[in-house]
């Protein structure tokens, strides 16, 4: 849309959605609900917005916002939590979140959903930059949170496709109160503590002015694998056996050179080997604990089908940690002056400080004659194998797979810090215009240390060389003193890398009624948003010299600068009939400007029945990482293939055998933004007194995906991806090829969230049962233009798994000081994944579908202590196991079960107190 006629159009209608929450608000109180900038009463809007309050929370047992985030059925299923982010491999890893948790309404991912305070935005996570840290968030001040389930880019512009999340903060609050929140698993591990004050000073009404703090700290115990039964990726009869053979007793390596030369064969047996232990010789693989015989069954190489015969496996993934140990401090505060009836001015400070430990296996280490860490000829650990293998040769050094225990786990320290300060002025001006304007200024900045399992690379292999450690101790020894000085030696400590974000935002609108028409007023309002952001990410230290440590690349600051106007109306077609319309104009120095309409209608025939539904556009701006991340040019190995070439030049090498090929990987300062269309159709019915029902279908179609690809994968899809293959264009020869962040294809989505809350009234008794559901009809993506889309829901993936059915539901009895809350989670079954694409032979025993999830809770809170509150309650009742599957941590963080669905904390007891001095 040109700017002439954008500007006519703001002129002339402007936007609105207001949506709607979902309990009553006070009488003719006009409030700003998500999803809109002009205030009104709260009633049952065009959009569906989801409401919870901190009391809800708190009788839930809540005691995390990456808890919170769990209760809400449009939340995806996937590893935007601190324990699953850390595993994820391949090229989409995000190895900068560690310790951050992230919000992805829709299942699209914490880039598409959009995270507010009090209606404005906060900083992004410092290491990523990518999208808030739930961890930033300050619980113990949250008076709700509204979730909007629709796509919000023509009212806040990027960010806002699958949705909205908004935290709103108590405001004005007067007198002292103190709490203190426990939650305990009976199994052990896994701890949560929080202890909150919160004060306030000043009456608007009475003094003009009003000063509020409060502060948060949040203790959380780590808790491992090895705490629950559950967690053991050592299950064969189930189709579940780890596949790797770097074990605590190392397996030895076939290799030119070496003890074991190129191969073996085994007395009577003419099949030729290729791993070797001696403890599977004896079969007493399980004699070091978490080994066992490696299932050569389930694993199958049809390269080298007996190569792991005589190996022996670690189940690492019993290892893995569960939860992370965190301690967090939320602080806010803020102060409002009533400079007259109609005008307040308020300052709010916030602060954060979240220090998660992120700990992984120990480095496992292929030794081999080229790193100088085989262990050497004469060695008081040498190895004979003779006995079992006639062709081992003593007289060579032996190379060997090793889970290098005595290092220690890999430990990572990760701490982010969040500063925000905001000043801000709202009131009505001419007695019937709401206006509001704030400057703000946002800061997030993490650090990772390593503390613990790293080392120089050079210096382990050299100590390895040195033949004075022992990778094959038996049950009950340890290294010798010697040894594990030398191993202390080779460690690092420090500072691995940091990163920054900064935003600073100025943002005002004004809304109100502007005529009449027969139906009734028109309600318009127009605002601005004006912000510049800056991120920059360094490595401190040259981390390819630090064994398996996690390197990323680093980018100086970087900035870009956002300047968005939009407008809204909310228009009376009849009495009964209102129509909504947005539009919102976003221009990034960087990407281009992007225009973004919607619009939405809200139609009431009766007093029990309405409908409701919105079409939009949205769009998602490259994030900083994308856009910048060094370019790092490499080559691929000698053999690659130029398909299309090939087939029009057969034999020719520098198509067919290309010797060697360069390629850039990393940002793509050329990236366009992903845009969406979409939208939503629903009812509202109260079919009787006290029972309301929602329906809201939803669709989302997505288009120029950002992924990150591999060179590989771009030459294998050359069909569709010929822009990123540079040729030279007198030869046809390929120059280069751009891989790294690219516009991929698109992704289309379905679903349908339903709603239910019944209010009952029995005697003195008050009953509300409430269910919050979503069935996700479809979820299809292509990774490439012209690829056909492919289905996702109920599959297994290694990144998001998308669920038919997920819902949260709750009842709640009350009677004078007493009341009693029943909680259901319940997420539906999906297929599992299969070993090794199906190469192996599974198990009778395999079952090819992950089962439902379901839990159940129930608490009871007290108030007849005088200014007390006390809430004690049971979480996961049943003691209910997570369902089986059949994967490792190699995908997944959880052996044998799956964290993105399940809780792994298992039975629970919380307890709350709260008490209020004045």
């Amino acid at each position: 849309m040109k700017v002439k006629k954008l500007a006519q159009l703001i002129a002339l209608i402007g936007v609105v959605s207001p949506a709607m929450a979902q309990q009553a608000a006070q009488p003719m109180q006009r409030v700003e609900i998500t999803g809109s900038s002009i205030k009104r009463v709260a009633a049952e809007g065009a959009l569906p917005v989801q409401v919870i309050t901190m009391d809800s929370i708190k009788k839930a047992g809540i005691t995390s916002t990456e808890d919170l985030l769990r209760t809400i059925s449009a939340n995806g299923s996937g590893a935007d939590n601190m324990t699953s982010g850390n595993n994820v491999f391949g090229a989409d890893a995000d190895r900068v979140s560690g310790g951050a948790s992230f919000a992805s309404l829709r299942g699209l991912g914490p880039n598409a959903t959009l995270v507010l305070l009090n209606g404005r935005r906060v900083g992004n996570h410092g290491a990523s930059g990518k999208a808030v840290d739930l961890n930033s968030i300050p619980l113990g001040a949250i008076q709700r949170v509204e979730i909007l389930k629709d796509g919000a880019s023509a009212i806040y512009g990027t960010d806002a496709i699958g949705g909205v999340v908004n935290f709103i903060l108590r405001t004005d609050y007067t007198g002292l109160e103190l709490e203190a929140s426990y939650n305990a698993t009976e199994a052990g591990g896994g701890m949560q503590r929080r202890y909150s004050a919160l004060g306030g000073w000043g009456s608007l009404a009475d003094q003009g002015w009003n000063v509020m703090a409060s502060v948060t700290h949040d203790v959380n115990d780590k808790l491992s694998s090895s705490q629950r039964d559950f967690a053991n990726g050592y299950q064969p009869e189930r189709g579940l056996s780890p596949d790797t053979t770097g074990t605590p007793f190392a397996n030895i390596l076939t290799g030119a050179g070496t003890a074991l030369g190129t191969g073996f064969k085994v007395n009577g047996d003419n099949t030729t080997y290729l791993q070797a232990n001696p403890l599977s010789f004896q079969g007493k693989c399980d004699s070091i604990e978490g080994m066992s015989q490696y299932v050569t069954d389930l694993w199958k190489d049809v390269t080298a089908p007996t190569r792991t015969k005589y190996s022996c496996a670690y189940d690492y993934g019993a290892d893995y940690v569960i939860s992370f140990p965190v301690e967090r401090t939320n602080a806010v505060s803020r102060a409002t002056f009533q400079l007259s009836p109609e005008h307040k001015l308020f300052a709010e400070l916030l602060g954060s400080r979240s220090e998660a430990t992120a700990e992984l296996t120990p480095v496992q280490i292929s030794t081999s004659l080229a790193n100088g860490a085989a262990y050497p000829v004469g060695g008081q650990y040498y190895l004979d194998m003779t006995q079992y293998i006639p062709s081992y040769d003593k007289t060579k050094p032996i190379i060997y797979k090793w889970r290098s225990t005595p290092w220690g786990n890999r430990t990572q320290k990760n701490v982010t810090e969040n500063l925000r300060g905001l000043v801000g002025l709202e009131g009505v001006l001419a007695g019937k215009y709401d206006y509001k304007v704030g400057l703000s200024r946002a800061q997030s900045t993490t650090k990772t240390d390593l503390i613990d399992g790293y080392g120089w690379t050079d210096k382990i292999y050299a100590a390895l060389g040195s033949g004075k450690i022992n990778p094959w101790l038996q049950p009950g020894q340890s290294q010798t003193a010697d040894a594990m000085q030398l191993i202390e030696s080779t460690k690092f400590y420090g500072r691995l890398q940091h990163g920054k974000t900064t935003m600073t935002q100025l943002d005002g609108a004004i809304s109100g009624e502007v005529f009449q028409l027969p139906a009734g007023a028109v309600s318009m309002a127009a605002g601005v948003d004006l912000r510049r952001e800056t991120y920059e990410f360094m490595q401190d230290v040259d981390a390819t010299k630090i064994l398996l440590a996690p390197g990323n690349a680093t980018q100086k600051e970087v900035s870009r600068n956002i300047r968005a106007v939009y407008a809204e109306a909310l228009i009376p077609i009849l009495k009964d009939l209102e129509v909504q319309l947005a539009v919102r104009r976003d221009d990034y120095s960087v990407i281009g400007a992007t225009t973004n309409p919607k619009v939405s209608f809200r139609w009431q025939p009766s007093q029990n029945l309405m409908f409701r539904g919105s079409a939009s556009e949205g769009f998602l701006a490259p994030s900083f990482v994308q856009l910048y991340a060094g370019r790092l040019s490499q080559e691929l190995p000698n053999g690659v293939i130029d398909q299309e070439g090939c087939a029009k030049n057969p034999g020719n090498p520098a198509f067919c055998a290309i010797p060697r090929l360069n390629y850039n990987t990393g940002g793509n300062p050329n990236l366009k933004p992903e845009t969406s269309k979409q939208g939503t159709l629903g009812m509202v019915v109260s079919p009787v007194e006290g029972l309301t029902a929602s329906l809201d279908f939803w669709a989302i179609n997505i288009q120029d995906r950002i992924l990150n690809r591999t060179p590989q994968v771009v030459l294998n899809n050359w069909q569709f991806l010929q822009e990123y293959i540079i040729r030279n264009p007198q030869t046809g020869v390929i120059d280069h090829v751009e891989a790294g962040w690219i516009n991929a294809a698109g992704l289309k989505t379905r679903g349908l969230d339903i709603g239910l809350r019944g209010d009952y009234k029995l005697g003195t008794y008050k009953t509300v049962a409430t269910l919050d559901g979503t069935w996700m009809k479809s979820f299809k993506f292509a990774e490439f233009e012209g690829q056909p889309y492919k289905e996702q829901v109920g599959k297994f993936a290694t990144r998001d798994v998308y669920l038919r059915w997920k819902h949260n539901a709750s009842v709640s009895v009350s009677r004078g000081d007493w009341s009693v809350l029943f909680t259901n989670k319940f997420a539906s079954h999906y297929a599992d994944q299969v070993p090794n694409g199906g190469k192996g032979t599974p198990p009778p025993g395999f079952d090819p579908m992950v089962r439902h999830y379901s839990i159940f809770g129930v608490s009871g809170t007290y108030t007849g202590f005088k200014n007390t509150t006390i809430t004690a309650g049971i979480q996961n009742l049943f003691d209910t196991d997570p369902p089986f599957t059949a994967h490792n941590v190699d995908e997944v963080v959880g052996a044998g079960w799956d964290p993105r669905v399940a809780d792994g904390r298992g039975r629970s007891f919380a307890f709350n107190i709260k008490y209020k001095f004045f």
